[in-house]
């Protein structure tokens, strides 16, 4: 995504993915005895991962497509759309939390912070089905990828089909962050932060950054997590509170430092 868009800071969380994933899954934590009721074909397990996609995708089209100016996406206009869908998110969900049972309203703030303590392995099987194929096919757009790095004119120049690849690299991800999230909950500003230590690392070329990018993730991830169940233990530390505390600071330092290098640089429709 941030090749797509042209801009390191880019991430699920600013195009207002994760916060309709969010709702999603905490819209089925609320009223997961109405939507068992309405939909008894369904196992109750699948409910999350599916609501959360819904919300995902409805909210990552409403972002882009508010941000849409002069037919072209800016950052600026990016983050203006992603912060009022997420300011919209975040009030609905705090509606459902407000009229739901203690037990809900408990399970959605916690689960809003992120945390790894509900994970299981049918989980982790359903993550993996869905994240390598998603992952396979951005890998395979590598090449392109790299292309957009260019500017909109050069890609086209270069015979990428660059509207064609924002689609399909926006619903691959939506997908992807859909189902993690509807699992564990948001834990923010890890989708912004670890690219672009890869990238300053291992360089821009996509074919080493998104495999780089995954594995540093899932091992930072797992450190985060080792670090949240022992400094309190017995209790547990949701991970989005650490990675929130981190993740801020760093955000707004790339933001002053990159954002006057990549200007108001977007995708054009």
């Amino acid at each position: 995504m941030q090749a797509l868009f042209r801009n390191p800071i880019v991430e699920p969380g600013i195009l207002g993915t994760s916060a309709g994933a969010a709702l999603g899954a905490s819209c089925v934590i609320g009223f997961a005895g109405s939507l068992s009721v309405m939909l008894p074909m369904i196992p109750v397990i699948w409910f999350q991962p599916i609501v959360a996609t819904i919300f995902a995708s409805l909210a990552t089209y409403l972002v882009i497509q508010l941000s849409g100016r002069a037919s072209q996406v800016t950052t600026t206009s990016l983050l203006l759309s992603g912060m009022s869908i997420n300011a919209i998110a975040v009030s609905i969900m705090g509606f459902i939390s407000y009229f739901s049972r203690d037990p809900q309203a408990r399970s959605i703030t916690f689960w809003n912070l992120g945390t790894f303590s509900g994970a299981g392995w049918w989980q982790c099987w359903m993550v993996l089905g869905i994240g390598i194929p998603c992952i396979g096919y951005c890998f395979r757009k590598s090449h392109q990828l790299n292309t957009l790095l260019l500017g909109y004119t050069d890609a086209l120049y270069s015979g990428t089909e660059v509207k064609k690849l924002r689609n399909q690299i926006l619903f691959a991800n939506t997908v992807m962050v859909a189902v993690l999230t509807g699992f564990v909950g948001v834990i923010a500003f890890m989708g912004m932060i670890v690219p672009h230590i890869m990238r300053l690392l291992v360089g821009s070329h996509h074919r080493m950054l998104l495999p780089a990018a995954a594995l540093s993730g899932a091992i930072l991830l797992c450190l985060t997590d080792l670090f949240a169940r022992t400094i309190i233990a017995p209790a547990e530390l949701p991970i989005g509170i650490i990675t929130s505390l981190i993740g801020a600071p760093l955000f707004i330092f790339l933001y002053r430092k990159f954002s006057p290098l990549y200007g108001e640089g977007g995708i054009n429709d």
